[in-house]
């Protein structure tokens, strides 16, 4: 199998009707490493947003545990993605996500717009550090994606095409983003789980590199301090080098969306779990996985 075979079974397959196929041949085989650093940035993204802050501040999720709540949904969105909104794992993921997100008043604005960063910023991510960038169907099919799990999730008024959601996210965010008590602490919690997962003598340097990585707009709505240019320039390298590198690495075989998420809150996943474990409530009845 040779390095662009998947690419072009994507292109052979139309977006509108196949994007979860599409999807899943992206984030499971194409681009695993960088669909999970990239979504990880997009949730990251939406804590600019007071109001969004202002949630998560609340339910003090992000302070207790900010790892099990990082797993959860990464998890909670990888059973969708390999085994499909229609199947038991699936339904019964987005059913959890919805009776998460059920417990708290959050405007259709905001749900809008954590909606469009998991399509957009995985297509800005790719286009700058990928071992090649998103194709126009692979964008495409992103959208339908991602308008298709709004629409299971109650979303309104999501934009007709990839072109008017992907301004609405632009506007939104220069509209919203802005620097808050909030804001500041969300994003200090995460940038603390992202240097927890390395040696803890590196943490100060984890921080400057994540704060690198940011666009102006977001460091400034968390209150971080604009990193020399040689430090932009080393981290940018070093990701554009990564992908190089994968461009000549075997093509991978195996899906890691399920069986191998990388995930830290739950040893030995998927055996010996149910979705019922996963989120914010209480464990429930949930497909266990095979």
């Amino acid at each position: 199998m040779g390095r662009f075979h998947r690419l072009r079974e994507i292109e052979s397959l139309a977006p509108e009707r196949d994007y979860e196929q599409i999807y899943r041949l992206s984030t499971a085989f194409e681009f695993p490493w960088d669909y999970l650093r990239s979504l990880e940035f997009a949730l990251f993204r939406t804590y600019a947003v007071p109001s969004i802050a202002d949630l998560l501040a609340t339910t003090r999720e992000f302070e207790r545990r900010p790892q099990k709540r990082y797993d959860d949904t990464a998890l909670l969105m990888a059973q969708m993605a390999e085994h499909g909104m229609d199947s038991p794992l699936g339904k019964e993921a987005l059913r959890k996500i919805n009776r998460m997100h059920g417990q708290f008043s959050i405007s259709n604005e905001d749900m809008l717009y954590v909606l469009s960063t998991f399509v957009y910023e995985p297509i800005a991510w790719l286009h700058r550090y990928g071992w090649r960038p998103l194709s126009g169907n692979e964008q495409a099919a992103a959208y339908f994606y991602y308008r298709e799990i709004g629409k299971r999730m109650g979303i309104r008024d999501i934009p007709g095409s990839t072109e008017e959601f992907a301004q609405f996210k632009v506007d939104y965010e220069q509209k919203h983003f802005r620097l808050t008590e909030n804001t500041h602490k969300i994003g200090g919690f995460t940038v603390g789980l992202m240097a927890s997962w390395y040696p803890r003598f590196l943490s100060p340097i984890i921080h400057r590199v994540v704060y690198a990585m940011m666009d102006d707009p977001l460091r400034e709505a968390m209150g971080y301090p604009k990193q020399p240019a040689w430090l932009v320039r080393s981290v940018e390298f070093g990701l554009r080098t990564r992908g190089r590198i994968v461009r000549l690495l075997p093509v991978r075989k195996t899906s890691r969306l399920v069986a191998d998420p990388g995930n830290r809150s739950y040893p030995g996943w998927p055996e010996g779990y149910s979705l019922g474990d996963l989120g914010t409530l209480s464990a429930e009845s949930a497909p266990r996985q095979q």
